[in-house]
């Protein structure tokens, strides 16, 4: 169950203040039957989110920052975020979303993510002018209310009914980001790797320069031509910014660590690469 403090607090945009005001952010252990998820996967990744929630309090960089909770049969849930940022933002800054678990079934790029928040907090030190936030779990009521059959991946963000998706899309209206890089997991030996959209400010809509080979050595990757439907780029005319989004498929046969592992690095590159590319276009 929610913590009262948390079930009366009101919705606001990420601050230091958010972190502050969640003693504790407890998710629901078990709910009803789930089909794909077992209870223990549920236990586990609950309890890591409450843990990293906790962390985010004696963090000075990663702070712990949930959507605006939303109620499904008379229970309260949230769609988990983490917000990273360092000295020196501005409205110039780089700002990105990073978003994984959108099938509650497949969950490996969920705990990647985790990993990958876990180690923000332990070595924040990715650079200046950067905002990130990071929704590690988007199939909330797949997850925690036993919800099942849903489509999430390929939603449309203006015409979707989830509540989950919603919050997504009116998140991407209010914040203007540049980019949004999705991780999930595939059935393919290898990893994969997709991009459509606008590279940056500074590029034409391509993918070049911005997505390396370099990026994800020492694995192999297949690059694949852009046909992924759903996302936040269905309402790409009515965001701030024209965005563009990278989509990062881990094989399922990996283990988790080495998923940990590769999730981890290949986005610190991303992001260095993407970084760079931003500053040399705003010198020009």
């Amino acid at each position: 169950m929610s913590s009262p403090a948390l079930e009366n607090m009101p919705a606001t945009a990420f601050s230091r203040m958010t972190t502050r005001a969640l003693p504790f952010l407890r998710f629901p252990r078990a709910a009803t039957a789930f089909p794909a998820a077992s209870p223990a996967t549920v236990r586990c990744v609950g309890d890591r989110l409450t843990l990293l929630y906790r962390l985010a309090e004696n963090s000075t960089h990663v702070f712990g920052s949930p959507l605006d909770p939303f109620t499904q049969e008379g229970r309260l849930y949230h769609v988990p975020r983490f917000v990273y940022f360092v000295p020196h933002s501005s409205d110039e800054s780089v700002r990105l979303a990073i978003s994984a678990g959108y099938d509650h079934a497949m969950l490996q790029g969920t705990l990647a993510l985790l990993n990958f928040v876990q180690r923000l907090m332990l070595s924040p030190e990715i650079g200046h002018g950067l905002n990130l936030s990071v929704f590690p779990l988007v199939d909330v009521l797949g997850l925690f209310a036993g919800r099942h059959l849903r489509v999430l991946a390929s939603a449309h963000w203006g015409r979707s009914d989830a509540p989950e998706i919603g919050l997504l899309e009116k998140e991407a209206r209010c914040r203007g980001y540049h980019g949004f890089v999705r991780v999930t997991t595939t059935v393919e030996e290898s990893i994969t790797a997709s991009y459509q959209g606008r590279s940056s400010r500074s590029m034409p809509p391509t993918g070049g320069g911005l997505v390396s080979l370099k990026d994800f050595e020492p694995w192999p990757v297949r690059f694949e031509a852009a046909r992924a439907t759903g996302g936040p780029l269905t309402v790409a005319d009515d965001l701030p910014l024209a965005p563009f989004e990278p989509r990062l498929g881990l094989p399922q046969s990996w283990p988790q660590e080495l998923i940990d592992s590769a999730v981890a690095s290949i986005l610190d590159r991303f992001i260095v690469r993407y970084r760079g590319i931003e500053a040399y276009g705003q010198h020009l």
